[in-house]
């Protein structure tokens, strides 16, 4: 028998075309019960998010015009925050200065630490060490916020003299660092008890992007003669980096709206501090938390009215952080 006969004849025969009709039906989505419930649930729920984000946005705006039609002060520039004088005077320049102080110190120092934190954990580590690390890493995510603030007043600041005893000396000129050898419940001890709070949510997430990297791409890497560092800079990094952006951005979110554990450790006051080791300032949250309770109607108010404006910090962080993802696209998990 000719080979191209027997090759012929013993071909399966080619699947049959779907039907104009079946076409259409796939094009419009689902079309079975099951399926078309499944599509109302999930098309329900995205659109009851946005009907309760735009809830909360309409609440906390109506509040907080009613507390700024009565501010005596500017709003946005008064360094003060008095809701009981007559008339009332009160604004958010310290707070919104030391809400982002604060934050960015704790994320200049987590986001490097998780990223090399999670490396470690996926490339370098033997298996018998990753499991524990990551492990320890999965437990501090799940501490409340009320044990750290706890641990940072009793433990984290006794031992902050030394270290700020340190940059004065050698960077105290910058007027950054500079120290009066007061108590060092300052913006810098509050970002270091920020940047350990978001440590492990950067490192969960960014350790977990890290392990989705193709195979192939690195032993590709390795077979052209790179070493594992080179690897990493030309695989990996490159393929998590919206991973570690949103990771980031997460761990932002959190460190902005942290609450009691700043209360705990930061010495608040109405001034803005040149240095980041002198006690003063506040947060958004730690204002909110610490004068609620003994607030009047119209103290609550105000302090509405500065949980509007973290609420709009809060979403043009995110925003910010979608179009920088928008942007790296090309680099993005999805994409490979």
């Amino acid at each position: 028998m000719d080979i191209s006969t027997k090759t012929t004849d013993d071909a399966s025969p080619p699947a049959p075309r779907p039907t104009e009709t079946e076409a259409k039906r796939a094009a419009r989505g689902a079309t079975r019960p099951g399926d078309r419930i499944f599509l109302g649930l999930t098309r329900g729920s995205g659109i009851l998010l946005l009907v309760i984000m735009a809830a909360i946005a309409v609440f906390l705006t109506y509040r907080a015009s009613l507390a700024i039609s009565k501010d005596h002060g500017n709003f946005l520039t008064t360094f003060e925050w008095n809701t009981n004088l007559l008339p009332p005077t009160f604004g958010i320049a310290v707070l919104a200065f030391g809400t982002i102080v604060s934050s960015v110190v704790a994320m200049l120092l987590a986001v490097p630490v998780a990223v090399a934190i999670a490396l470690f954990i996926t490339h370098y580590a033997p298996r018998r060490l990753a499991g524990p690390v990551a492990y320890v890493i999965d437990l501090l995510a799940a501490v409340p916020s009320i044990v750290y603030g706890l641990w940072g007043a009793l433990v984290l600041v006794p031992h902050m003299n030394g270290l700020f005893g340190w940059l004065n000396d050698f960077f105290g000129w910058t007027g950054l660092f500079s120290w009066d050898e007061g108590a060092p419940r300052s913006m810098l001890t509050v970002g270091i008890l920020l940047a350990i709070m978001i440590l492990p949510i950067i490192t969960n997430v960014s350790r977990e992007v890290f392990r989705q990297v193709p195979r192939m791409h690195e032993e590709a890497a390795l077979a052209l003669g790179a070493t594992r560092w080179e690897v990493i800079r030309m695989s990996v990094l490159p393929f998590g980096r919206s991973g570690v952006i949103s990771a980031s951005m997460l761990g932002l979110g959190r460190a902005l709206g942290e609450t009691m554990a700043v209360a705990t450790v930061l010495s608040p006051s109405f001034d803005i501090q040149a240095s980041l080791l002198n006690p003063g300032g506040g947060t958004f949250a730690q204002n909110i938390a610490s004068k609620f309770s003994e607030a009047t109607e119209f103290g609550r108010d105000a302090l509405i009215a500065s949980g509007l404006v973290l609420f709009v910090i809060t979403l043009l962080v995110n925003g910010a952080a979608r179009l920088i993802i928008a942007r790296r696209a090309e680099y993005s998990g999805a994409n490979a």
